[in-house]
């Protein structure tokens, strides 16, 4: 069954899964019905088994107790061959399920190597040298753009930071040359004021009082 699917396109084998698909479901209905006929005759024989025996009639009851096992060996052979359907519904569904999913990874493989076919290896190294030349001449023309050009093209740079040096250099020595700025110490209002210590009268003082107090007398 897989190989017969294999083998055909992919349309027909889907159409052909869905018939078949279709009859095994009939074929299931139909012995459902005739499972369900069974077994109301196989309960009316036990019913009238039951009538005989109440009747004392031994041998009409023992004949519809056999046709009774006869309607339940059809209805146990139908059940058979419904579990026999199920299965190949089943295989059916699940062959139906793998032929849909190979014919994907096909599709899936083809348009891969279409794909790759499109953008081969050569393709993908000419396109990044173009990439890596077009960077370089960015980069030559911002160069060239950013180089100094007229009276500022003759000068030399190791000179100019040279000079930038000394200027640092001096500019950093006036800074060290420079006074230390005085700030004087404010004392609180409430620290006892400190007396002027009474220095010693000189000689010529003394004698000069000492007029002064006889001149009093």
């Amino acid at each position: 069954m897989f190989n017969r699917l294999f083998g055909k396109p992919k349309e027909q084998a889907n159409a052909g899964a869905l018939a078949t698909l279709d009859k095994l479901n009939e074929t299931l209905d139909m012995l459902e019905k005739k499972e369900k006929v069974l077994e109301k005759k196989a309960a009316g024989e036990l019913e009238k088994a039951k009538d005989f025996s109440k009747a004392k009639n031994k041998r009409a009851a023992i004949a519809s107790l056999k046709r009774k096992k006869m309607y339940e060996q059809q209805i146990e052979q139908l059940g058979n061959f419904q579990l026999r359907i199920h299965d190949q519904m089943i295989m059916l569904e699940a062959a139906k399920a793998t032929t849909e999913t190979v014919d994907a990874l096909r599709t899936g493989a083809k348009a891969m190597k279409a794909m790759q076919q499109a953008t081969n290896i050569d393709d993908v190294d000419k396109t990044m040298d173009e990439i890596n030349e077009q960077t370089e001449n960015m980069k030559q023309i911002q160069d060239a753009l950013s180089a100094p050009i007229g009276a500022s093209a003759d000068f030399d740079e190791d000179e100019l930071e040279a000079e930038l040096e000394e200027l640092e250099g001096a500019e950093l020595e006036e800074q060290l040359l420079e006074p230390i700025p005085y700030h004087p110490v404010h004392v609180p209002d409430n620290r006892q004021q400190v007396r002027p210590v009474p220095q010693k009268a000189s000689a010529e003082e003394d004698e000069l009082a000492a007029l002064q107090a006889e001149m009093a007398l």
